[in-house]
């Protein structure tokens, strides 16, 4: 009796192993995708390092946010320029609040009467254009899909599972590019088709297909490959940038970091200068769109002619004997139009009938026939063969022909006697 109760436990504890084997699974499975910021209407300056001081914490991180603005519009207007920040005009702090669409804080470390951090600036393109001198939205390239892939430990990665440079390009605001990136969040079908395997085929048909499919019309490949010296140490990692179906090298550079938490601030900075190395190569003609991913045109539709119609004649053959019946049937049967021939009824010696299906109208066939002796007479459906003049009833047998009489206009033969 209490090898039921030990049972009943075993089976409990099973369950509960499967129950949470499966939610194990369930977590593992949503450990994918990484949705890509959207950019398109702001620009965005990063790296503004602020160090101030104030009589509280809240004045001083304050007092930090607004040195930001002012920074971050002299770099970004230095970028746009191409001249010294010191020629950037100065803006009143209520105008750039205007033009301010938000702050990212990279780092920040509060005290008391003291705040330093690295914070970004993201301006609204709308409300600043006219003030940094640039248009509305601008694209320079055709659509390019990005294919990030991560090489750690011999072993390469997509959008399989969540990685830091994946993260990194879905957080790199590309409104400043001259890349039209189109960048995969890897959900749903994403790790199939977009994957470090799919950069190694050489085959254009699924990559015209794939192409397609996320509405780009070019390859880009951000490769990088990771090595560390021991786990959460230092790692060092080589950053390669391909283009095309067949990944011809772009251009290269490695980066290092000092540990794990430098790992994210590593892989910002490889984005960053992948960018760039994307950028210099486009301006330099680098990039040409191979035309293997054009989709071939479709072959020129071939339209088809109507087929003329089929019309049931009823054949008439005057067949004093069977010789000219077989003859006038096989003829029949090879005459242009003629698509089928069926005996009806065989009158050796008289007139047999056969019915006859013809494309079109009798006329070739008539034709053809006429060519090589027969007569042939047509009325409606109705069609008359003949090897000789048109005869009504029986064929009469054929008389052989007797010499004209001569010189004498009795009808006597010559010699006789009367």
């Amino acid at each position: 009796m209490a090898r039921r109760p030990l049972l009943f436990s075993l089976a409990v504890l099973l369950a509960l192993l499967g129950l949470s084997g499966g939610l194990y699974a369930q977590m593992e499975s949503g450990e994918r995708g990484i949705a890509p910021l959207e950019s398109a209407g702001t620009l965005e300056v990063t790296g503004i390092h602020v160090d101030v001081g104030a009589k509280d914490a809240q004045s001083a991180r304050y007092a930090g946010w607004r040195i930001a603005q002012r920074q971050g519009f002299r770099a970004l207007w230095a970028s746009i320029h191409k001249r010294p920040g010191r020629e950037a005009p100065n803006l009143p702090d209520s105008v750039l609040d205007g033009l301010v669409s938000s702050i990212i804080v990279d780092r920040e470390q509060i005290g008391p009467n003291r705040y330093i951090a690295d914070l970004g600036i993201l301006f609204d393109r709308a409300r600043s254009a006219q003030l940094l001198g640039v248009g509305g939205e601008v694209r320079r390239t055709v659509p390019m899909l990005l294919i990030p892939i991560t090489v750690t430990a011999g072993s390469a990665t997509s959008l399989e599972w969540r990685n830091g440079w994946q993260r990194a390009w879905a957080e790199f605001r590309t409104a400043q590019s001259p890349i039209d990136y189109v960048r995969v969040s890897g959900v749903s079908v994403d790790p199939l088709l977009v994957n470090a395997a799919q950069t190694r085929r050489p085959g254009r048909g699924w990559w015209r297909n794939i192409v397609d499919l996320y509405g780009a019309a070019d390859i880009l490949v951000a490769e990088v490959m990771v090595h560390r010296l021991f786990p959460g140490g230092p790692a060092e990692a080589k950053f390669i940038g391909r283009h095309g179906p067949d990944g011809d090298i772009v251009g290269g550079f490695t980066l290092r970091a000092t540990d794990s938490n430098d790992m994210v601030r590593m892989m910002r900075e490889g984005v960053s200068r992948m960018d760039q190395l994307f950028a210099r190569a486009h301006a330099a003609g680098m990039m040409q769109r191979d035309p293997t991913l054009n989709i071939p045109e479709p072959p020129p539709v071939v339209e088809e002619e109507e087929a003329p119609e089929t019309t049931a004649y009823q054949v008439l053959i005057y067949s004093p004997d069977a010789l000219t019946y077989n003859y006038a049937y096989a003829t029949l049967r090879v005459m242009p139009g003629i698509e089928s021939v069926s005996p009806r009824n065989i009158a050796i010696g008289g007139v047999s009938t056969v019915s006859a299906t013809v494309r079109g109208d009798f006329r070739p066939a008539r034709s053809a026939m006429a060519a090589r002796g027969w007569t042939v007479a047509v009325s409606g459906t109705t069609v008359r063969i003949s090897n000789g003049p048109f005869r009504s009833g029986p064929a009469a047998p054929v008389q052989p022909q007797q010499p004209a009489p001569t010189g004498n206009s009795g009808g006597v033969p010559p010699g006789a006697t009367p």
